[in-house]
């Protein structure tokens, strides 16, 4: 795990497969656990489908079915817990660094937060002809993921107002 400029990626950037980066400004501040619980209890329907699809095609290479996100809320966190099918390998308060390891790819997943500025970084290495080919399909729709789950927490956090949790 290394840190560039406050977020966490798998490797320097020269030496990644893939890399997104997506913010927003939210209403209110919010932890980077907060900001998880609610983009999984807001994400599409369309998403099962995905994961179902992605295990499906996945299993006959090899590799391991994760499964796609449940709606459960975490009220804490720490290093070595899994969230869904993600293992925590940092949980500080302006940072969560969940990371999936196959032999296909590894994924970094950093939730970052400065005030009110919700950033959102994946960082991939991949390790064979199937991960480069998976990645043609999935990088394209993780970027539209991404900026749906996004938009979909600054709608619910100013919905929500003040009395939702940080």
């Amino acid at each position: 795990m290394n840190e560039f400029d406050g977020v966490y990626l798998l490797a320097a950037p020269d030496r990644l497969d893939y890399l997104d980066r997506r913010s927003v400004d939210l209403p209110r501040p919010l932890s980077p656990l907060a900001a998880w619980n609610l983009m999984i209890a807001q994400s599409p329907p369309i998403m099962r489908r995905a994961f179902w699809l992605r295990d499906v095609i996945s299993a006959r290479f090899g590799v391991k079915k994760i499964g796609g996100f449940t709606v459960g809320q975490q009220s804490t966190v720490a290093v070595g817990d899994y969230l869904d099918f993600f293992l925590v390998e940092a949980a500080e308060p302006h940072a969560l660094v969940l990371t999936e390891r196959d032999r296909h790819l590894d994924v970094m997943t950093c939730i970052s937060v400065e005030d009110r500025r919700l950033t959102i970084t994946s960082s991939v290495v991949v390790y064979n002809a199937f991960g480069r080919a998976y990645m043609l399909v999935v990088g394209p729709v993780h970027k539209v993921i991404v900026h749906s789950l996004l938009s979909r927490l600054v709608k619910v956090t100013k919905a929500e107002g003040s009395d939702f949790p940080g």
